[in-house]
C-alpha cells in the first residue's frame, strides 16, 4: 500500500492532481485545501497518501498533511460518509475548524459543506464526540490562561479574542488557534499582529 507520495506535480485540477514519481504518473484525488497548499507545476510535492482497493478501482487520496489524512479515515468510517463527503467537508473547514465544529455540536456550520446535511451533521457530531484525532506533536490546542476558570484573560488575549467573536467565529474553534498564535508570537505581539495570524490559521 502506498502511505506517501513524493515526485514531480504535472497535473492540478478541481478535485485531483497527478505526481509523477519513478516514470510513473499517479492520480491523486484531494481535497481543495491540499491542492491549494501544493506548490504550482512542474515543482516537487509531498503528500500522505490513503490507498483504497475494491475490486472495481485502486484509488489514491492525498493529503497535506497526517491531521486531515487522520480526518479523512475517521470520516470515511462513519456510515454515510462516503470518499466525496469525506474530501468535502475537509475542502470546507481545516482539521482544527472541523473538530471545534463537532465539539461543539455546531450542526449549522458542518451543513454548509456539500453532501451534509441535517442527519448527517447529527451523525457526524453524534459518532466523532470523544474519538477526536489527537493533534500533530506542536499543534496541540493550548488553553488561553484563565479561559476555563472564569478569571479574566490577560489583556491581549481578550481583545483578540472579542475581534474574532465580531467577525463570525464561535469561541470553541477561536479560542485554541488564538492561544496557539499567542504561544509561537509571545507576549509582546502586537494586537494586529496576533489577530492577523490567527485569521490566516483559521482560513486554512
Amino acid at each position: 500500500m502506498i502511505a506517501r507520495l513524493r515526485g514531480l506535480l504535472v497535473e492540478r485540477g478541481a478535485d485531483h492532481c497527478v505526481i509523477e514519481a519513478g516514470g510513473v504518473g499517479y492520480l491523486v484525488l484531494a481535497s481543495s485545501r491540499t491542492l491549494a497548499a501544493l506548490p504550482g507545476p512542474p515543482l516537487e510535492a509531498l503528500l500522505y497518501i490513503e490507498t483504497v482497493v475494491r475490486e472495481d478501482a485502486f484509488t489514491l487520496y492525498g493529503f497535506i498533511d497526517a491531521a486531515e489524512r487522520d480526518w479523512f479515515r475517521l470520516l470515511t468510517a462513519i456510515q454515510g460518509v462516503g470518499a466525496k463527503v469525506a474530501l468535502g467537508l475537509l475542502s470546507s473547514f481545516s482539521p482544527d475548524r472541523l473538530a471545534a465544529a463537532v465539539e461543539a455540536g455546531d450542526r449549522a456550520l458542518l451543513r454548509q459543506a456539500p453532501g451534509v446535511g441535517e442527519k448527517l451533521a447529527t451523525r457526524l457530531i453524534a459518532e466523532l464526540a470523544g474519538r477526536l484525532p489527537h493533534p500533530a506533536p506542536g499543534a496541540a490546542a493550548i488553553p488561553l490562561p484563565a479561559a476555563r476558570s472564569g478569571a479574566p484573560l490577560p489583556p491581549l488575549a481578550e481583545e483578540a479574542l472579542s475581534a474574532l467573536l465580531h467577525l463570525g467565529y464561535r469561541r470553541a474553534e477561536a479560542e485554541p488557534v488564538l492561544a496557539r498564535t499567542l504561544a509561537t508570537l509571545g507576549e509582546g505581539a502586537a494586537l494586529a499582529e496576533v489577530i492577523r495570524e490567527t485569521l490566516r490559521e483559521l482560513g486554512r
